[in-house]
């Protein structure tokens, strides 16, 4: 299949305009003001709008000028909403130069009307008589009488009644939709399957079944009951989706979709790129980090962006930049003050679809060791226990389980699955779109549902990252007697690393969905390769390289000289301490002061520090700012003088030029690389200039150590944020030195490659060495390190092992929506597995005692416990706080 390239946005001409009829206002409502700094003051008015069968209540904002015309906004709300939840954007856009009206659809808010989600003859068409409202304002711009310049904008239920108005108002000029559907039926029924925890949500946030039409409470009830959906259920969400008039939208259309989005997945947004696109209208696609499932919604960059769509093709501003055509939000690092990830976007030219790029997809196998390719497993009666993948509402928590390692909830039970591997992947692989593969399914009956996810799995094989905690349902009718399966897995944007594995995971069951309640035996046996597809089309930005990134390097060689030279002229150390011979650190009694040595009113920056590390140690060195961490560290490395007390590094004393010091590889955040050459071709030339022999700097295993792969070939200015830390990682572990002292590693790195750098301390650390590694993201610590120092205000709290510090067992903070009360603590406390269970603030306190957190989570919902967050409890966190006195 040919992908088609979507256009660039391109003026469209305007439509012929058609008088409607005019609804009746009913009360004016009264006039205010709202001043800001940075523009002028927003005049609103509230009224109800009488339609057939609803009172609708609006609010209408306009700013500056009150003679002049301008464009129209619509700004529609989200299921649940009302309103006022998107005020802010609407007196934003009304500063911005526009006319702006917003309401509660039916059923909501202020408005009267049952809930008919969308129904083209109740809300689509309250929202042309809300264009005819606009039409008749004489400070609203006409393209001709009763024909409004016009433009709509809306998340999730906001945003499919803006793509549905677009369908059936010709007067609509410009559409900004926001994680919402194209086909209603295909995002509750995907292929036939029932999704049934976000149904249920969807009744129930929108105040129960009697809140609804009367055909869709029956219909919920009747699908609800059976399971699986019949024709009626599907024919009904379908007539009131957006592809029901996809071929009429011929409105310019700025689609935004959520990455981390079990609802409304990324299939929802392409199918409407693509039939937009189709039509001849200008579209471009974004793809952000949140969605329904949570996440960061980018709020403050997406309304930007609207606003610059609207200024296009509303206000005809040939000038206005709209952005790519096709942008993706990546996680681009950690912010080191919070330990949040950060985001940066990539773009391309060209939306690239769900298929990627078919020159340079990739086929993966899934047959590892000669494995075989056909596997047997069961569809439990009752479909219980369910596997785990996304759940409504816990997306955030699943995101930061994930990210902290823990790998999230997604989950399997015993003999429910079947599960390919992959080899370890040769070099990084960005997947962008959606992978498939073909399987032959076979089963003890006629229907068979399966459900199909890809993992990411960590180089030792345990540790898996289900992406974005998506699934792809599939149902197969005529499985008795064979049938060959084409699966479209869930739709990612998602960096694999090099020595990582893909797995994909076929299951029986999956928690959010409706499973057949007969028992069956299914065979599944692969019909080829795993296809991947890619997108280098999309590329992020590179970031100007700085000075200090050619600087550094040469400054390192003449320091590393000096130092050689600097040892060769000095006079003899102390004699070392046979006794601490095998000990990799000890520290005693270790002061540093800054200021005048005779003034005593002068601060210590350390003050009678005593501490020991051991060999196959991951000692975590923590406290807050100003607690003398990095002093600390500068005197451990011979780069400062302590005024008192003593450091042995393996028996020797440290001072500057030291001989012991070979033995000790450090690593200072901002280490620079010679862009224009190899990351190994660096290394060799660091090595060089240390003046040590070149078989001493032991590089291979270094390098296998960081698991930099085929990366070392290329030149470092090609390398990513998370490549360039492991190559600094790699420098430091030259020779590999006995002991290695890192500051804040993680820092600028992803949560995968967090992960990774996790994963080449404790490496490194196993094989007898000692890792020393000082880092303000404590939940990361508390994952890596064996041993805690934890410092403040230039003194020694505490020293000891992790789990001496923080506390045994493993604990999770569950939020929930309200209190919970004693009894259902009661009854949490006494399932298997469960070693205790308080109330807390916001939620619950578990301790785990045997029952995996998918386990957990299962009974937590069966017993109706208002579940919004499961997440560690930050042990170290309270312990770190505790023990500092903040």
């Amino acid at each position: 299949m040919v992908r088609r390239r979507i256009p660039r946005p391109r003026p469209r001409p305007r439509l012929v305009a058609v008088a409607a009829a005019l609804a009746v206002l009913v009360g004016a409502g009264t006039w205010t003001a709202v001043a800001r700094d940075d523009g002028p003051s927003v005049r609103s008015s509230q009224q109800t709008l009488q339609t057939d069968g609803a009172r609708i209540d609006t609010t209408y904002f306009t700013a500056g000028d009150k003679d002049s015309r301008r464009p129209a906004v619509l700004i529609g709300h989200g299921f649940g909403g009302s309103k006022d939840d998107v005020r802010g954007q609407a007196e934003d856009l009304a500063r911005d130069g526009y006319a702006v009206l917003t309401w509660s659809a039916r059923g909501f808010g202020r408005s009267s009307g049952k809930i008919g989600l969308n129904d083209p003859e109740a809300e689509v068409a309250d929202v042309s008589k809300l264009i005819d409202w606009l039409a008749k304002r004489p400070e609203v711009r006409l393209d001709a009488d009763g024909d409004p310049r016009v433009g709509l904008t809306g998340a999730s239920y906001g945003g499919a009644v803006s793509l549905l108005a677009a369908g059936h108002d010709h007067r609509v000029d410009a559409i900004a939709p926001r994680i919402t559907y194209w086909n209603l039926a295909d995002a509750l029924f995907p292929d036939g399957v029932f999704k049934r925890l976000w149904a249920g949500m969807f009744v129930s946030s929108g105040g129960g079944c009697d809140s609804f039409e009367e055909r869709l409470c029956a219909m919920y009830e009747r699908v609800a009951v059976a399971g699986e959906p019949d024709a009626d259920a599907v024919r009904l969400l379908a007539e009131r989706s957006p592809s029901a008039v996809g071929k009429k939208i011929k409105a310019p259309a700025l689609i935004v979709q959520g990455q981390s989005d079990s609802l409304f997945p990324l299939g929802q947004a392409d199918a409407m790129a693509q039939a937009i696109g189709d039509n001849g209208a200008p579209v471009a696609v974004d793809w952000i980090a949140g969605g329904h499932d949570g996440g960061d919604m980018e709020t403050g960059r997406i309304n930007a962006r609207i606003g610059d769509w609207f200024d296009r093709y509303l206000k005809d501003d040939q000038g206005t930049d709209t952005g790519p055509a096709f942008r993706v939000t990546r996680t681009g690092g950690v912010d080191s003050t919070d330990g949040r990830a950060t985001l940066r976007g990539a773009s391309g030219t060209a939306y690239p679809g769900l298929d990627g790029d078919e020159r340079t997809g990739r086929a993966v196998g899934l047959r590892e060791g000669g494995k075989k390719d056909t596997q047997k497993f069961e569809n439990p009666a009752g479909g219980n226990p369910p596997s785990i993948s996304a759940v409504p509402g816990l997306g955030g928590s699943l995101a930061e389980l994930s990210a902290l390692g823990v790998g999230g909830l997604a989950a399997e039970f015993p003999g429910q699955f079947a599960r390919f591997d992959s080899a370890p992947l040769p070099r990084d692989l960005r997947i962008t779109g959606a992978p498939t593969v073909r399987v032959r399914l076979k089963a003890d009956r006629e229907e068979a549902v399966l459900f199909g996810k890809v993992y990411d799995v960590g180089p030792d094989g345990t540790e898996q990252v289900l992406p974005a905690q998506l699934v792809a349902p599939v149902r197969v009718d005529g499985a008795k007697a064979g049938k060959d399966v084409e699966l479209t897995l869930p739709a990612i944007d998602h960096e694999v690393q090099a020595g990582h594995r893909l797995r994909l995971v076929l299951s029986a069951t999956d928690l959010g969905y409706a499973s057949p309640a007969e028992p069956a035996a299914y065979t599944v046996t692969l019909g080829g390769d795993l296809r991947v597809p890619t997108a280098p089309g999309v590329t992020a930005a590179a970031a100007p390289l700085p000075a200090w990134v050619w600087i550094l390097p040469l400054a390192g060689a003449a320091l590393a000289l000096g130092l050689l030279l600097t040892a060769r002229r000095r006079g003899a150390h102390p004699p070392p301490d046979p006794e601490l011979a095998d000990v990799p650190l000890r520290i005693t009694d270790l002061s540093k002061k800054y200021g005048r040595k005779s003034d005593p009113s002068d601060q210590y920056a350390v003050k009678d520090l005593s501490f020991s590390v051991e060999k196959g140690q991951v000692l975590g060195l923590l406290g807050p700012n100003g607690a003398g961490k990095t002093t600390t560290l500068r005197m451990l490395m011979g780069l400062i003088s302590p005024d008192g007390g003593r450091i042995r590094v393996f028996g020797h004393a440290i001072s500057p030029g030291a001989p012991v010091l070979s033995r000790v590889g450090s690593f200072v955040e901002g280490a620079g690389f010679l862009p224009h050459l190899s990351g190994r071709e660096n290394l060799e030339l660091y090595w060089r200039a240390t003046g040590r022999p070149a078989e001493d700097a032991h590089l291979d295993e270094a390098l296998e150590i960081a698991g930099l792969g085929d990366a070392l070939t290329r030149a470092v200015r090609t390398y990513s944020q998370g490549m360039r830390q492991r190559l600094a990682i790699a420098q430091a572990m030259l020779g590999l030195p006995d002991l290695l002292i890192l500051d804040e590693p993680t820092n600028g790195l992803d949560p995968p490659q967090i992960r990774e750098m996790r994963e080449v301390m404790i490496r490194y650390a196993a094989q007898g060495r000692t890792v020393i590694v000082s880092s303000h993201l404590l939940a990361e610590v508390e994952q890596t390190c064996t041993h805690l120092v934890v410092m403040d205000r230039g003194r020694l709290v505490q020293a000891g092992e992790v789990a001496e510090i923080v506390g045994s067992g493993k604990t999770l903070l569950v939020s929930t929506a309200e209190p919970i009360g004693d009894a259902i603590v009661e009854k949490v406390d006494a399932l298997p597995g469960v070693g205790s269970a308080t109330a807390a603030d916001g939620g619950l306190l578990v301790r785990l005692d045997g029952a995996p957190v998918p386990q957990l989570l299962a009974e937590l919902l069966r017993l109706e416990v208002p579940v919004t967050g499961v997440g560690p409890h930050r042990r170290l966190e309270d312990a770190f706080l505790n023990l500092i006195g903040a």
